[in-house]
């Protein structure tokens, strides 16, 4: 037997048994292939370690590659996950550090990726894809109990100046005050109840006496009607009246136009009548014959002729 030959064979089947569990080890043909994706968080990333799960809605779809310092802004804590080729990272998808359980362990968790959202590339100059980032739920509430230990100090500080010395003699005084005030109604609380049931019969008198003031305003309603309804008759009477008015003034001015000029004539005539009677009369009572026998004739004085000249 040629153990020489024996022996070659069994490191050549020993070499690629070891060779065969490697590749399996790694993979083999169903090894799996990565891309590379940026993301930058603001906040603390203690307890993430390399090779910390990458979890897409719970399912694991890679690992944490590198975890570095952001050297530009020290907030920033830049990661580079290697995520399996197929995962739908889009545009819209979130990276948010969560922890697992009550052990503490850190994990990467993506969420989002709308349908109608397209798939996340590597903007120009960049090396990577850079998946947006959401602050976790620890920073969440370290915020809010930050904001809310900052209220309470600011409501502590307001407090301690309301219960200051100053303030607090204040209120013993104006507690003193109440008190006085209540020993001063308890002692008048006879005076109170009789001043509260003349307010309630004053109240009921008021009410009877409004009930007799609606039947009033609908009297005066009625009389302003009346009223109105009147001032619409004199108003037509008073147009009427204008009428009138227009029609006497009318024959008082064909009067005065005709009847004047005539009425003058008339009292010149009786002027001169009566001026006749009067010589008449004055021609009598001197010589009472001459209205029998007539004047006598007029004898010419000398150097006078019959003939009027």
């Amino acid at each position: 037997m040629n153990y020489a030959l024996v022996g070659a064979f069994v490191l050549l089947l020993g070499s690629l048994l070891v060779a065969g569990v490697l590749w399996l080890a790694s993979g083999g043909a169903w090894q799996k292939k990565y891309e590379l994706y940026q993301a930058v968080l603001a906040e603390s990333v203690a307890g993430l370690n390399l090779n910390a799960p990458v979890k897409y809605n719970g399912v694991d779809v890679g690992k944490v590659q590198a975890i570095l310092l952001d050297s530009s802004n020290p907030k920033n804590v830049n990661l580079l996950f290697a995520i399996e080729q197929g995962t739908p990272v889009k545009e819209d998808t979130l990276a948010v550090l969560k922890t697992q359980g009550l052990t503490g362990i850190a994990y990467v968790e993506l969420s989002g990726g709308s349908l109608a959202s397209p798939v996340l590339l590597a903007k120009a100059g960049a090396r990577y894809p850079v998946i947006r980032s959401s602050p976790s739920l620890s920073a969440r509430l370290e915020n809010v109990l930050s904001s809310v230990l900052a209220k309470l100090d600011s409501t502590s500080t307001n407090l301690n100046a309301i219960l200051s010395k100053d303030n607090q003699a204040a209120f013993h005084n104006t507690l003193a005050d109440m008190a006085i005030i209540t020993r001063t109604l308890a002692a008048r609380k006879d005076s109170i109840d009789t001043a509260l049931v003349d307010g309630a019969r004053t109240m009921k008198n008021a009410s009877v006496a409004s009930a007799g003031l609606n039947d009033l305003v609908q009297r005066l309603a009625r009389s302003a009607d009346a009223v109105a309804l009147m001032g619409t008759e004199v108003a037509k009477t008073s147009a009427g009246a204008g009428q009138t008015i227009g029609a006497v003034g009318a024959d008082v001015q064909r009067f005065g136009a005709e009847t004047l000029p005539e009425l003058q004539r008339l009292l010149a005539e009786l002027s001169n009548l009566s001026r006749s009677l009067t010589e008449l009369t004055e021609q009598t009572r001197r010589n009472p014959s001459g209205l029998i026998f007539g004047h006598p004739a007029v004898v010419n004085g000398p150097g006078e002729s019959g003939d009027t000249p």
